[in-house]
């Protein structure tokens, strides 16, 4: 019986093969329309948490929150102290207010890196930086993303191992010599195939020594990640900003449990240093990596979830679609339905019949619409790589079955209803 209710399904898809196939269509756009925009919400999560785990969850950046005075960054390296890692753009916190804008200066970074007053504080780096700086080697020419400039521990804080050759040292920074540390796009865009390590490269008229090559970051969105210089700061302010303020002080705490504490310690220090007391607004503020990584993640969700409920208003089209092609389809086969009654065919076969029509229509859709899913997530899209979600194909499938059999049974129904002497006489 089964077989035979299948078999009459199959021959009443196959009659009206144009407008099966459509039906067919709405469903494989709403599942594959499921499958990869939530896979492209995963990846997009991915990638952020990535970029914000590489730049470790124990670092505080501290930046400037106005634009002031001219500061004294330039002269007192006799005395150095590690770095941090990390860039502007991590979560925001204001730390306090503030009276008299002043800028962050090499001296406040030597403030914080004092055990006495900021004993969670591991280490500590002033950071300068600067866009697209002209760089030039044997008549290639290339503009360098970011240039930056800091002292040796940066790399490790932020997470930027060499692929070649090796860091600059303290010594370096002491002694002010012209070398530099390249991204995989620069040492690509001016090298090509020959190792960059030793060579000598013209940036803004000052000539570098590469002494090494970061590993492979990739681009982040419209951002490439490997497209930085990193050099000793004092050569970097004498070369390319000038001896004025630091566009932040890196800031790594102990362990990442000590992250909160070390907020703490570095705000009471600028306040102090900065003069900022009773109700005046900070003129620094304070990005937590550890509260960013919080807020993205439950941010993330929110718009994967988003993007998987618009795809599924896909599905719920598709589901329609089913509704109006069946009782389209019942219309026209009512003398069919009519002569099968009449000799004999139960109401039960004609309501599976029908029934597994529509389940048929969903199922090949949902199929379809899974393999279309997962191939074009292969793809990036506006420079996500696209992270499939396991669950989103067994929920996408599943959800279009159930749609041919909710949208399928009123169509159904009304078939397994029709009266044997109403379907022989209708023309």
């Amino acid at each position: 019986m089964t077989l035979e209710v299948l078999r009459f399904a199959l021959r009443g898809l196959a009659a009206n093969k144009l407008r099966s196939g459509l039906t067919t269509l709405g469903i494989l756009i709403g599942v594959g329309a499921v499958i990869m925009l939530v896979a492209v919400g995963n990846g997009s999560s991915q990638q952020v948490q990535k970029n914000i785990e590489r730049l470790g969850t124990n670092t505080l950046t501290v930046m400037p929150s106005t634009a002031g005075g001219r500061g004294g960054g330039g002269g007192g390296f006799a005395r150095l102290f590690g770095g941090g890692g990390g860039a502007a753009g991590r979560a925001q916190q204001q730390t306090g207010p503030r009276a008299q804008a002043k800028t962050l200066t090499v001296e406040d970074a030597r403030a914080l890196a004092d055990s006495a007053n900021a004993p969670s504080v591991k280490t500590v780096s002033p950071v300068v930086t600067s866009s697209s700086v002209n760089s030039t080697y044997e008549g290639t020419a290339h503009a360098i993303q970011q240039f930056v400039g800091t002292y040796p521990a940066y790399f490790e804080a932020s997470n930027d191992p060499v692929a070649r050759g090796t860091y600059f040292t303290d010594d370096d920074v002491l002694n002010g010599r012209k070398v530099v540390v390249i991204g995989n796009t620069v040492a690509e865009d001016l090298f090509g195939t020959v190792d960059p390590v030793g060579k000598q490269i013209t940036v803004s008229g000052v000539n570098f020594t590469v002494v090494g090559v970061l590993k492979t970051k990739g681009s982040s969105g419209f951002q490439d990640a490997d497209d930085v210089a990193i050099a000793p700061l004092p050569v970097v302010q004498q070369s390319l900003t000038g001896y004025g303020a630091l566009n932040q002080i890196v800031v790594q705490a102990k362990t990442p449990k000590a992250v909160d504490t070390a907020q703490t310690e570095v705000t009471d220090i600028l306040n102090q240093r900065h003069d900022i007391t009773g109700s005046n607004t900070a003129d620094f503020q304070i990005l937590n990596q550890a509260s960013l990584q919080s807020a993205i993640s439950s941010s993330s969700r929110t718009f994967t979830v988003l993007l998987g409920a618009v795809a599924a208003i896909s599905l719920l089209v598709g589901g329609i679609g089913i509704t109006n092609i069946m009782l389209v389809t019942v219309t026209e086969r009512t003398r069919e339905i009519g002569i099968r009654k009449a000799i004999g065919a139960p109401r039960g076969a004609i309501l599976g019949q029908f029934l597994v029509e529509a389940t048929v229509l969903s199922l090949l859709g949902g199929l379809l619409g899974v393999a279309a899913g997962v191939i074009g997530s292969q793809f990036k899209v506006v420079g996500v790589q696209p992270v499939i979600v396991p669950s989103s194909i067994a929920l996408a499938l599943g959800v279009s079955v159930a749609i041919g059999l909710f949208f399928g049974s009123y169509p159904a129904n009304r078939a397994a209803k029709l009266r044997p002497i109403e379907a022989l006489r209708h023309e």
